[in-house]
């Protein structure tokens, strides 16, 4: 194997020995290409896969910034492609961001709905490219609506009745959807999901119209039929504007008792009752108002209000003086002919009078500014209650600094209630944090009133009595244990003198034995007597004479062992 490659690698050196620098060129070009192409290969392969969610380009921003923002909330990547196309990471997701668009409104204007549903068939016939086209539609829709997070399965049927020569005989496109909801799902009860359906129906279907489709539940019942559904959403509105006053009820709740509980701690304010009124209704309020014209707004910094006003400027006026003198003579035409002047100027004919009149207009302009505002919803009233319990202190013996008790044994205790400038206080505290309006008729009230603590009392007795006994159970066994010590202490005294005062009564034995068998020594060393000594008295002699070498020649070591034995004893 060696030689073939050492052969083999000759060959190569020969042969690129031989070749010309264009040949070399030429190869080296062949290998980068090479080389650039595989790796192209692996990248575009190793690339993920991504599906469209709409075929056609966005060129609107605005409007695709909004799709992208929308497919974003479910939790779903996208990417924009350079031709403008937004991709998901599958086709499933895709259709399931398509089936959403849909249902919310919010495909581009000017987007074919029919790109979303594009498909290509190739057929022979008219009436095949037409069945094909209808069964691809149909899947699509099926695959969109089995998309939708709420549906288990659907079943989709459209029919596509042929075109007529007159429209009166034509029979009109219809739909018919059957869903399978998932378990724990309110597609049957939320009308806009329906709606949504309608209107992936009404894309995918040209000339399909809403009372031509109809959508029911496995068990049969009609899902779209929105008429009989204006009492569920009666009552799903009444729920929502309930809810909508529960949390704001909950908000003021919430606030108002961390204010007051933080001042009067939590043990004393343990509730507070809030009733907020609100009219939801829509109410369109149009108001004029007139003020007065400022000629002079007033000077920053100054501590009093110079700004001056005027009610209004006289744009034009005019003055017209009239004045006449003679008589009352009234013509009544030609002869003959009765007059138009009235019975009262008719009975003033050929009277002397005499007429002034003055006439002054003045044209006057004022501001005025018109507002047109939507009032929904709105308070109508706000009332608030809270109680606010005093202080509880126990009462002390002066002489013993104990707690006093009551004939049934529980611990006196003395009640202080809330000052009154407390209260009021407290009830401002409120006004403010609700807004309080007197003319919308709300209303607070602060009240001193008792809890009733009777409960937490005994548990306070019996914790405190316990911890007495306790105590007293403790002075107990630390009496006991010190008399058991001081009996040991005394026990031991007591041992330790009878034990040296027998063993000072054995040496005084052992002293006068020695003496008497010194002096029966002595006494028969003068008799010139023999006398024998048993084994144990030599033996006990050469200890005693060892011991008074040793003491002589090692006196601290010792005395060191003698104050051993002492501190022993």
């Amino acid at each position: 194997m060696n030689e073939f490659l050492k052969r083999l690698f000759g060959q190569i050196t020969g042969l690129w020995g031989k070749w010309s620098i264009v040949q070399k060129i030429v190869l080296f070009a062949v290998v980068v290409i090479a080389i650039g192409g595989i790796a192209s290969l692996v990248a575009v392969s190793s690339a993920p896969s991504m599906a469209p969610v709409i075929d056609a380009p966005v060129r609107d921003e605005a409007a695709r910034d909004r799709i992208i923002t929308r497919i974003n909330q479910e939790g779903v990547r996208t990417s924009i492609s350079p031709a403008g196309i937004i991709m998901v990471n599958d086709e499933n997701t895709a259709r399931r961001m398509r089936a959403i668009l849909i249902r919310e409104d919010m495909i581009p204007s000017g987007t074919d709905p029919w790109e979303i549903f594009d498909r290509d068939r190739w057929t022979i016939t008219d009436f095949e490219r037409k069945v094909n086209v209808r069964r691809a539609i149909t899947r699509m829709v099926t695959d969109h609506i089995k998309a939708l997070d709420d549906v288990d399965d659907a079943s989709v049927i459209i029919n596509s009745p042929e075109k007529t020569l007159f429209l009166s005989d034509q029979e009109p496109v219809s739909a018919s959807v059957i869903l399978t909801p998932k378990p724990g799902s309110d597609i049957t009860q939320n009308r806009k999901k329906i709606e949504g359906i309608q209107k992936i129906l009404k894309f995918a279907v040209e000339g399909l119209t809403d009372d031509n489709i109809g959508i029911t539940d496995q068990n049969g019942l009609v899902l779209n039929d929105f008429k009989g559904l204006t009492d569920w959403d009666r009552l799903s509105r009444i729920e929502r504007e309930a809810q909508i006053v529960r949390d704001l009820e909950t908000q003021y709740r919430k606030d108002i008792l961390k204010s007051l509980q933080k001042i009067f701690t939590a043990d004393r304010v343990r509730d507070l009752n809030i009733k907020i009124d609100m009219d939801m209704s829509k109410k369109a309020v149009d108001t004029e108002e007139y003020f007065p014209i400022t000629l002079k707004e007033r000077t920053p910094g100054l501590a009093y209000d110079d700004s001056q006003f005027a009610e209004s400027v006289t744009i034009s006026q005019s003055t017209s003086n009239t004045a006449w003198k003679g008589t009352g003579f009234n013509p009544e035409g030609p002869p003959g002919v009765e007059g138009q002047t009235t019975p009262a100027f008719r009975d003033m004919s050929n009277l002397y009078g005499e007429v002034t009149q003055t006439t002054n207009t003045h044209n006057e302009a004022i501001n005025n500014r018109k507002i047109q505002e939507d009032k929904s919803p709105t308070i109508d009233r706000v009332t608030v209650s809270v109680n606010i319990d005093g202080n509880w202190k126990w009462k002390y013996d002066e002489a013993t600094k104990k707690p006093l008790l009551q004939p049934d044994g529980s611990i006196e205790r003395e009640y202080t209630p809330v000052p009154p400038e407390d209260l009021a206080a407290a009830q401002a505290l409120i006004r403010d944090a609700i807004g309080f309006s007197a003319g919308r008729g709300d209303s607070v009230t602060v009240q001193n009133i008792r809890f009733d603590r009777t409960q937490e009392f005994g548990e306070e007795d019996a914790a405190y009595f316990r911890q007495q006994q306790m105590q007293q159970t403790v002075l107990i066994f630390l009496l006991g244990i010190a008399v058991l010590l001081a009996g040991f202490v005394v026990f031991r005294l007591i041992s330790r003198e009878i034990e040296r005062r027998r063993r000072l009564r054995e040496e005084e034995l052992s002293r006068q034995q020695e003496a008497m068998r010194a002096s029966a020594l002595l006494e028969a060393e003068n008799e010139g007597v023999e006398v024998s000594m048993s084994v144990e008295e030599r033996r006990r002699m050469e200890l005693q004479e060892n011991a008074i070498n040793m003491a002589k020649e090692h006196p601290e070591d010792v005395a060191q062992l003698i104050r051993t034995w002492l501190m022993e004893e």
